[in-house]
C-alpha cells in the first residue's frame, strides 16, 4: 500500500481557472488537469527562478518530489500548448493556510501539525 500523498504548501491561488486556446470551443477541445501542487512547482521553478532546493523547502516536499512534481507540470503544460488543449487548474481553495505576523511562517490548515508557529501563539495567525 502506498504512502499517504503529504500535505504541499501552496503560497498563493491562481488568478484563474484555467486556460484554453484561441479559437477553438469548449467543447471540442480536451482538456488536461494541473494539478494545484504542479501549478506552484511551475510558479516556483520557472516564474519566480528558484532552484529546486529552494522551491521544495517553500512547499514542504523533498528535493526529489519537488522534480517529479515539476516535471510532469511542464510535461502537461506542453502538451496543452502543442496540442491546442484546454489547461484547467485543480484544487482551487483546497489548501487554506495561515501565516504568523511576528514571523511570517505559513502552516496549511488541512495538515495534521498543530496550528501555531514556533511562537507557540494563535493570536497572530491570519488566514492567506
Amino acid at each position: 500500500m502506498p504512502r499517504k500523498k503529504c500535505c504541499r504548501k501552496v503560497s498563493i491561488s491562481p488568478v484563474s481557472e484555467g486556460f484554453s486556446p484561441l479559437g477553438m470551443s469548449k467543447r471540442s477541445s480536451l482538456s488536461i488537469i494541473l494539478n494545484l501542487d504542479e501549478f506552484e512547482a511551475i510558479r516556483l521553478a520557472d516564474h519566480l527562478g528558484l532552484y529546486h532546493e529552494e522551491a521544495a523547502t517553500k512547499m514542504g516536499i523533498s528535493r526529489a518530489t519537488f522534480g517529479r512534481i515539476v516535471a510532469d507540470a511542464r510535461g502537461k503544460v506542453a502538451d496543452a500548448l502543442v496540442n491546442g488543449k484546454r489547461l484547467q487548474i485543480a484544487g482551487i481553495d483546497t489548501h487554506k493556510l495561515i501565516e504568523c505576523s511576528d514571523c511570517g511562517e505559513t502552516n496549511c490548515l488541512c495538515s495534521k501539525e498543530k496550528h501555531c508557529c514556533k511562537h507557540d501563539s494563535n493570536t497572530n495567525l491570519t488566514t492567506l
